[in-house]
């Protein structure tokens, strides 16, 4: 099963099809808009089976083909924005995150609400968060987040594919003003490395022209 997560930097209803083109399963997008709000009828064609949370036009959906089923597991947020987690075909669930606001600290304390739920999930999205970041931040760091996701099993699949740590990567997932020089990787996917089969940053120059996010697709083995 292929995942891809993505931040399109607003106006989904008129990027999706380009994002269809990789052809995965399921789709984690970060700032796209409620297609149930929308007049697009090829975007909503596209959110045929989707969950999306969010406020106004922007917040976070996970769109999925028609024949894999999602079940929206309603975890509690307890007012932290934004995360999302369905059960996917009844076999993982599947947890979406879009950090904003407070950033790393939410998901750091979303992620101790529900650290027991995350055994065998397969979290991604955008963390706006790296570790070169941690002293911002004191104990609800970056990498309290990872040791946390790690102790529930989960392992940053970018860092086990390519041997890299946290806060050393070679490769970017974000470009500041989408400029080359100003490039961090704040974008993750989290799994058990058991299913864990490949890992793919897409190409900056065919996605910068949409987001200054670039994709990245996770592949498992479910």
């Amino acid at each position: 099963m292929k995942i891809v997560s993505w931040n399109c930097n607003g106006a989904f209803r008129k990027k999706f099809s380009i994002l269809n083109e990789l052809n995965a399963d399921i789709y984690i997008v970060q700032e796209c808009e409620d297609p149930n709000k929308t007049d697009a009828a090829s975007y909503k064609q596209f959110a045929n089976n989707h969950i999306w949370i969010g406020h106004g036009h922007k917040g976070l959906g996970i769109f999925a083909r028609d024949t894999i089923p999602l079940k929206n597991n309603n975890w509690p947020n307890y007012g932290l924005e934004y995360f999302l987690s369905c059960r996917v075909d009844d076999k993982f669930n599947l947890l979406g995150i879009w950090g904003c606001n407070n950033y790393i600290e939410d998901i750091h304390t979303y992620v101790q609400i529900h650290k027991h739920n995350l055994e065998n999930c397969i979290v991604g999205g955008d963390f706006n968060s790296n570790a070169i970041w941690n002293k911002g931040h004191k104990r609800r760091n970056h990498s309290a987040v990872v040791n946390d996701l790690k102790s529930a099993g989960l392992d940053s699949a970018y860092h086990v594919l390519n041997k890299e740590i946290q806060g050393c990567e070679t490769q970017n997932t974000f470009y500041l003003y989408r400029h080359q020089t100003r490039s961090f990787h704040i974008d993750y996917f989290f799994c058990p490395t058991t299913i864990l089969q490949s890992f793919e940053i897409k190409p900056y120059d065919k996605w910068i022209s949409y987001s200054d996010h670039i994709p990245i697709m996770v592949e498992i083995d479910v």
